[in-house]
């Protein structure tokens, strides 16, 4: 018996195991499960509430988190699916490879402006679109062109970039 084979029967054994354990179990104990799961979000929205009330950037950054990760998730279960073909599995991990890149690269942005200018921003990089929404007292042209040099240099191909500016 090779690694694999071994392997694969240890996980099917415990998806059996689990699998007999969740139907075994009572039905009070399945509902506590249930109202834990519904005090979870209930609290996590309440605390995605308070967040877009205290800073409009954390807010555009829990947002944008919020929609990448149900994208994430949805790739993620289409990659798990037995019906699509090894090019279409290599698609959607090529998309997934892709939305990490861009949130490490908004985030490097983000951290070399805030280091550069003292100025805090939120990035939101969409295909060939980039969206600055920077928060100061100063709007000043000048600075908003350093800062799409500064987002242009990380590219190679040219990119339809937005600056805008929010008084703190």
């Amino acid at each position: 018996m090779n690694k694999q084979n071994l392997w694969f029967l240890t996980l099917f054994s415990l998806i059996l195991i689990l699998g007999a354990y969740y139907i075994t179990m009572p039905n009070s104990l399945l509902e506590k499960v249930a109202e834990e799961t519904d005090k979870i979000k209930t609290s996590k929205q309440k605390v995605i509430n308070e967040v877009k009330e205290e800073s409009p950037l954390v807010a555009m950054r829990v947002n944008l988190q919020e929609e990448r990760q149900e994208k994430m998730d949805g790739l993620q279960e289409k990659l798990t699916k037995d019906t699509l073909s090894n090019e279409e599995k290599n698609n959607v991990y090529e998309e997934l490879k892709y939305l990490n890149e861009v949130q490490g690269t908004e985030e490097k942005i983000e951290k070399e402006i805030k280091k550069e200018y003292k100025i805090d921003c939120f990035i939101k990089i969409e295909n060939n679109n980039v969206n600055a929404v920077c928060v100061s007292d100063k709007h000043d042209s000048t600075i908003a062109n350093n800062i799409m040099r500064l987002i242009q240099k990380e590219y190679d191909n040219k990119l339809d970039i937005t600056v805008k500016f929010q008084k703190k």
